[in-house]
C-alpha cells in the first residue's frame, strides 16, 4: 500500500511540497533564508512517512502554490480552503484556524467590518490570497487593489492612500503595534481554514491518505507542538 502511495504522492522519487512564504504564521525564512515553520515541519513528517527526500518548492503568494499544484511541479502544498482552488486541489480537513482582518488609520472614519463595503472604499488584498478570493465573493460595493507581492499590501495601502487593508489578523496586529497611525477593526470578516492538499489528478487514495496523516498530526499533538515552537499567536489549532 504505501509502495504505491509513495508513486503516486511522489511521481519524481521526492515529496514536493509547496511552501508559502505568503502566510507568516505557517512559513518564513530564518536567519539563513531557509524556511521554517508548521508548514515545513508538515512538509518533513509526511516526507518521513512515504520514506522519501523533502524537495521544497518556495514561493511568496498562495497563487503560486496553486498553480504549482494544479501543473504537478509540487505534490502537496498548504492552503487555506476555498471553492474556486478546489476545481483541481483535493483539500485535507483543515489544520489550522486563522483570522482575516481589516486594518484603518487611526483617524479612519470606519470603524466596524460593515462599514467597510461602501462604494468608494478602496481595499488593499493579496492578489490570489484567500481574502482575495473570499471578498471577491463577498464585497459589492467598496474596490479590491490587488498587491501581488502578499508582504506588501500594508505598504501598497499606505502609499496609495488607500482606506482598508485585509489580510492576517497576526500580521496585520504587528504593523498596528510599531505603527501609531494604523488600528485594527475589532472582530474579523472571516475564519481562515488552512489545510493540505493534492492534486486531484492524484488520485483518491493519495487524498484520503494525506487527509489521514493530518488528522494524525492534529490528534497526536504535532500541530499544536510546531506552532508552539514557531512561536505562532493569532491562531489555533483546528477541532
Amino acid at each position: 500500500m504505501i509502495n504505491t502511495l509513495r508513486t503516486t504522492l511522489c511521481p519524481t522519487g521526492k515529496l514536493r511540497a509547496a511552501i508559502n512564504l505568503g502566510n507568516p504564521i505557517l512559513a518564513k525564512l530564518d536567519d539563513n533564508q531557509q524556511p521554517v515553520g508548521v508548514s515545513v515541519d508538515l512538509s518533513r513528517e509526511l516526507a518521513n512517512r512515504l520514506g522519501v527526500a523533502l524537495d521544497m518548492l518556495v514561493v511568496t503568494g498562495a497563487a503560486k502554490s496553486v498553480a504549482a499544484l494544479n501543473e504537478q511541479q509540487a505534490d502537496v502544498g498548504f492552503f487555506a480552503i476555498d471553492p474556486l482552488r478546489g476545481a483541481e486541489i483535493a483539500f485535507t480537513a483543515p489544520y489550522v484556524l486563522i483570522e482575516g482582518s481589516y486594518l484603518v488609520r487611526q483617524d479612519s472614519p470606519i470603524h466596524s467590518n460593515v462599514q467597510v463595503d461602501v462604494a468608494g472604499h478602496r481595499i488593499a488584498v493579496g492578489t490570489g490570497s484567500a481574502y482575495d478570493l473570499f471578498l471577491s465573493r463577498e464585497i459589492k460595493h467598496a474596490k479590491l487593489v490587488r498587491e501581488a507581492n502578499v508582504a506588501g499590501v500594508v505598504e501598497a495601502f499606505l502609499d496609495q492612500g488607500l482606506e482598508v487593508a485585509a489580510g492576517i489578523k497576526q500580521a496585520l496586529q504587528a504593523k498596528a503595534r510599531t505603527t501609531p497611525k494604523l488600528r485594527l477593526l475589532d472582530g474579523h470578516f472571516m475564519v481562515i481554514e488552512q489545510a493540505m492538499g493534492v492534486p486531484k489528478a492524484y488520485g483518491v487514495a493519495a487524498a484520503d491518505f494525506v487527509n489521514a496523516f493530518v488528522n494524525e498530526m492534529k490528534q497526536s499533538g504535532f500541530v499544536a507542538a510546531a506552532m508552539q515552537r514557531h512561536g505562532v499567536n493569532g491562531a489555533s489549532v483546528a477541532p
